[in-house]
Parts: structure tokens; C-alpha cells; sequence
């Protein structure tokens, strides 16, 4: 018998309004463990590569991990995944909060959507009861309002995963939001469109249930025996959250700036970081369910539309996105942003990617006031950015042409508005650049859901922060070089498969968690014995799937590739000064590595080697 999953989801048809639950065989929780793997596995199966990302043969996922709900640290992820909008590709978005564990206590381990619902509507999830209820009523309101209504209808104690005005108007950047105003999102890939599509406003659940765990007794000796150590390398985390590392990632010449045309903003970023908002904006620290880490934190919004509310406060690439990329260095612009995205359901990696596109397009005369119904769209202008994301969210004037992302944008323009456009397979680039540490250049190009640093972390490894010789890794290499670092990229892109397949927060790698860890609190939960080695097969097995996923609709390595600002032009000053990653000798020796053809392709072998022959 496999402990920690349910071996069932819930299996909703929308358009005749059925809901069954239907069982998952143990040997695919075996050979994926669950989250997006698995979700892989499904769609695969059912070949929704086919589907139109916006029709009703689309299929979306809720999937919960191995672990998630358990006791395990920070076991609180769930995967949400679709065929993307935003690209064409392969799509899914993580999420963390407590919606994932409470999916878990209800007695499932996902949620299968199909079909379109006639309108508006919200799922209900209590135990054994499941209801379609009608949703009209919620159809226009903001992500917190709508869970808030939906708890004072249905109990406090519901966890809720909704979309706002942006998701219900298909706007190819929205997210799905989870947790209200301590909000935690499901986004980057459009996946809150999908949710639109299908006239779903939300999904509310409570459980009773635990999951059973194997064997209690030796998961919470092993727990113990590194708990310390997580709190112990994650203090910055837990006291500043992730916007802590933005005056780090400058120095490291990591930042984009300008849409990643400049190489410094020391000042800038001494303003628009973790430790301002801490002296600045600070209402209080939150975290997810099981986590020893805390990095959510509460802030006071000073200006906008929601001035002297209490609202999230924004991430590491928030910071970055809304600040350096923007050349905004005031902070409550920053704040008011995060806020009106988060309500709005929009992306903020995206959002403000997409405003720094259309400002260089405006500087170079590619974009007017015409264009922009008036509005000057001048680098640093906190008045126009807050507009901006309004316009997007609401789907309405300039900012329906935005909502579309960078490339369907540059594309309409054409010319030199495509060199501005930062994007990989559709999807705008993280902001963690990948000239100051080159290993993020193969992981942007090959990455499965487009430009995604959560695909690899391996900036993080190349700086130190995880061990990379926990993955048997010994080579020597330079920040700026090439040799070794395609090795770099499959290494910890097939490690950070286990985390979503695991329902891990990918933050453990911070506090020294590696693979021999995981397999340890795996095998205690679910009572079949895992080594690090079969969990790395698992990952490069998930890894290799989705690329399979991705190969059905024509990606090759012609998909594989940098924007012409990242692969091409160097900065001038700053730590990284003059490099540019040689990024066509990265890929031969990564499609070497990962035993794919030289078009980019699995293998025959490879994929018999994975146990994914079936896709032959």
C-alpha cells in the first residue's frame, strides 16, 4: 500500500455539470509522485497537447504532491497545470498557502476540470460533499473580496483559490490566486485565463482528514534532525522574505535594469528591497502551512486605489520587476502594483515586463500618446506604472494590447519592438539575468514552460547557497564561463522536478535540504523505499515528459533560444560587464547530457531508459 496520497481526484465535467471521482493506479504515484508530473502524465495520455488553450477540450489540474499536507517542512505546494495560453506549450504554475493541504484533508489529491460551465460558477469541496454553486453574484470582484464572500457564505475556515477581473476576461497573463490578501499565486503562464475560459470564479474546500503516514515515528526523528538547520540558513528569508536579496542580486550584477539594458542601480535598490520595506511598510510576517520559514510578509499600501489597506507584500521579483526593470525607485509604487495585481489576478513578472517592453518602445518612438490613450509612458513614472497594471487588469484600452504579453505585442509592432521583447517560448523572462550566471541561460532556453528560474534555481547553486555536490557535482566553474554549466542546468532542473512532484517549497534548497533528505521523508510517508538516486530518475523522468508534451506541438531546438537582449548584447558596467553566454556550446553539450538528438529531440533510447516508451 502507498501512503500520502489519496490515489483519487475529483473529476468535474462543467458543461454537464457531473462530478465523479475517479482513481489514480498506485504505480503512476510510483513512477511521478504526483504535482505536475503526474498532471503530464494525465494530459499526456488524453492528448490535450491537441486542445485549443482557451476551449472547452482544454483540461486544468489541480494536483497536490507526495508530501503535500503532511508533516513535512514547508509541505504545502499544489500544481496547477493547462495547456498554456500565453505560449501555445506546456503549462504550470506552482502554488503554496494552505489550499494544497487542505485539498489533501478533504480526501483527494486534485481536481480535474473539463467542459465550460454555461455561467459563472464556484466549487464547493467539503469531505465527501461536492457542489457546483452558481457564481454570478462573485463575477467582477477582486480575488480578496471574492474570498472573502465566499467564507462568509460558506465558513471561515475554507481555503479559496479564485481568479479576479483579469482571469475572467481571459487576460493571457492572469493568475490564479490562493489565500486572499495573504495572497499566494498560481501564475506565469496565463493559467488564470484557462480558469476564465471554463467561467469558473473559484474553488472553495475544507477537510477533516490526515493523510496517513507509513511510519510517523521515523519521519519526525528525520524531520528533527534538520529542522535547525533550515532555520538556521533561511533567517533572511523568514526577516526580510524574498524581496531581502534584491541589494545581493544587484551587486552580483543579476538585476535587470532598464529592461535589462543597464548594469548598475546601487541606489536604487538600496530603496526598493526587503530591509526599506521592513523599516518602511512592515505589518507582520505570515507563512504557508508547515513551514518553518515565514517569508510572507504583510504591508501598508500608502497610495493608489487601496491606500492605508493592509495588503501582501511583494516578492523578490516584484521588487525587481515594478523597481529596477522600470527605473522606479519608490517603493510604495512597488507595493500599490503588487497589490492591484494581486486583487486583479495578474502576474507580476509578466505584468511589469510587458510596461518595460512598451516604455523602451515609447523611448524609440515605436509606441505614441496616441497609442497609449495619452499617457507618457516615461521611464520611473509611479503614476503611469499603477495605471498601467489597471488597464491590463481590467482588460480595457492600452492595456488590452499589453495583457497579451511581450511577444504577441512586439509581434503586432514588428521591427525593432521585437529586439525589446525579453521572452522564450512566449513567456517573459524571471528576473535573475542569465549573463551573471550562465547556467541560467540554458535553463531559460530549455525550459519546459518557457523562460522560468523556478525550473533550475541554478543561480542559486552557482553562488553557493545549495551544495551541488549533494547532486554529485565536483567540477570546477566560473560565473560568467560555459564549461560545465549545461551539466549545472540538468542537474538542477531534474532536481527541481522532485520538489514539484513532491509538493516541497523549493526554499529548502536555502536551508541545505538535497536529495537523500527528500527520499528519507518519502519513503517514511508513503512506506516504499526511495534512494536519491531513483528520486533524481523521477525527476529527469517528469523532466523528459513534459518535453515530449512540448515536442508534440513542434518544439525543437529552434524553441531553444535567448532574446537578443540576454544572448547577445552585454552590459557596460557593473560585476557582469562585457559577458555574454556562449550559449550555442551550452546546448550542444545539454542536449549531450540529457541523451537528446541534436534537433533537440529524446531519444528512443532515452525514453525507454525513463520508462516512457508509450510516448514512442
Amino acid at each position: 500500500m502507498l501512503y500520502g496520497c489519496w490515489g483519487k481526484v475529483i473529476e468535474v465535467d462543467l458543461s454537464e455539470k457531473v462530478i465523479n471521482v475517479k482513481e489514480i493506479p498506485q504505480y503512476l504515484w510510483v513512477e511521478h509522485l504526483g504535482g505536475s508530473g503526474l498532471a503530464a502524465r494525465l494530459m499526456y495520455e488524453e492528448k490535450v497537447y491537441n486542445a485549443d488553450p482557451l476551449d472547452s477540450n482544454n483540461v486544468l489540474i489541480f494536483i497536490t504532491g507526495m508530501l503535500t499536507g503532511t508533516p513535512v517542512p514547508t509541505s504545502c505546494k499544489l500544481s496547477v497545470c493547462a495547456k498554456s495560453p500565453l505560449t501555445g506549450y506546456w503549462g504550470e504554475s506552482t502554488v503554496g498557502g494552505y489550499f494544497g493541504a487542505e485539498l489533501k484533508k478533504a480526501g483527494y489529491d486534485g481536481i480535474i476540470l473539463r467542459g465550460k460551465s454555461q455561467s459563472p460558477v464556484y466549487i464547493v469541496i467539503e469531505d465527501e460533499n461536492i457542489e457546483i454553486k452558481d457564481g454570478c453574484y462573485l463575477w467582477g470582484a477582486d480575488t480578496y473580496r471574492t474570498t472573502e464572500i465566499i467564507r462568509e457564505k460558506e465558513g471561515k475556515k475554507f481555503q479559496v483559490a479564485a481568479i479576479g477581473p483579469a482571469g475572467e476576461k481571459m487576460v493571457l497573463i492572469s493568475s490564479i490566486m490562493v489565500g486572499g490578501v495573504e495572497a499566494r499565486a498560481a501564475g506565469r503562464i496565463g493559467i488564470g485565463a484557462v480558469m476564465g475560459s471554463k467561467n469558473i470564479k473559484a474553488i472553495a474546500v475544507k477537510g477533516t482528514k490526515k493523510p496517513n503516514v507509513a511510519d510517523k515515528e521515523k519521519l519526525m526523528k528525520n524531520m528533527t534532525a534538520v529542522i535547525e538547520t533550515i532555520k538556521n540558513n533561511t533567517k533572511m528569508l523568514g526577516q526580510f522574505g524574498t524581496a531581502g536579496g534584491v541589494q545581493a542580486v544587484e551587486a552580483f550584477g543579476d538585476l535587470p535594469i532598464k529592461n535589462w539594458s543597464l548594469g548598475t542601480w546601487e541606489e536604487g535598490a538600496s530603496k526598493t528591497c526587503g530591509q526599506y520595506i521592513a523599516k518602511t511598510a512592515f505589518a507582520g510576517h505570515y507563512g504557508c502551512f508547515a513551514c518553518p520559514i515565514r517569508c510572507g510578509k504583510d504591508v501598508k499600501v500608502f497610495i493608489g486605489p487601496y491606500k492605508e489597506m493592509i495588503a501582501h507584500g511583494p516578492e523578490y521579483e516584484t521588487c525587481a520587476g515594478f523597481g529596477a526593470n522600470l527605473l522606479n525607485d519608490d517603493i510604495n509604487v512597488i507595493i500599490a502594483a503588487n497589490d492591484l495585481c494581486n486583487r486583479y489576478g495578474l502576474d507580476t513578472i509578466s505584468t511589469s515586463s510587458v510596461i518595460a517592453w512598451a516604455m523602451e518602445c515609447y523611448e524609440n518612438g515605436l509606441i505614441s500618446k496616441e497609442d497609449t490613450g495619452g499617457l507618457e509612458l516615461n521611464w520611473g513614472n509611479g503614476d503611469v506604472i499603477i495605471k498601467l497594471v489597471e488597464l491590463i487588469g481590467q482588460n480595457i484600452g492600452f492595456g488590452k494590447f499589453l495583457g497579451q504579453g511581450v511577444k504577441r505585442a512586439s509581434n503586432e509592432i514588428g521591427g525593432l519592438a521585437k529586439e525589446f521583447a525579453v521572452e522564450t517560448k512566449g513567456l517573459e523572462c524571471a528576473y535573475h539575468d542569465p549573463r551573471a550566471f550562465t547556467s541560467m541561460a540554458v535553463n531559460y532556453a530549455t525550459a519546459n514552460r518557457g523562460a522560468c528560474h523556478l525550473e533550475a534555481l541554478s543561480y542559486m547553486a552557482e553562488q553557493g547557497v545549495f551544495p551541488l555536490s549533494s547532486l554529485g557535482f565536483q567540477k570546477e566553474y566560473d560565473f560568467h564561463g560555459a564549461e560545465n554549466k549545461a551539466e549545472i542546468a540538468v542537474l538542477m532542473q531534474n532536481y527541481m522536478e522532485i520538489f514539484n512532484a513532491s509538493g516541497l517549497c523549493k526554499f529548502l534548497i536555502r536551508g541545505k535540504v538535497g536529495p537523500n533528505i527528500i527520499a528519507d521523508w518519502i519513503s517514511c510517508v508513503s512506506g516504499q523505499s526511495f534512494d536519491e538516486s531513483l528520486l533524481i530518475k523521477i525527476g529527469e523522468r517528469n523532466y523528459n515528459l513534459k518535453r515530449m508534451f512540448n515536442f508534440k506541438l513542434g518544439v525543437t531546438r529552434k524553441d531553444d533560444y535567448l532574446p537578443p537582449r540576454l544572448g547577445v548584447h552585454d552590459k557596460k558596467t557593473g560585476r557582469t560587464a562585457g559577458v555574454i553566454p556562449y550559449i550555442n556550446k551550452m546546448m550542444v553539450e545539454y542536449y549531450r547530457l540529457r541523451g537528446w538528438s541534436e534537433e533537440g529531440v529524446p531519444t528512443r533510447e532515452k525514453l525507454a531508459e525513463l520508462k516512457l516508451d508509450y510516448l514512442l
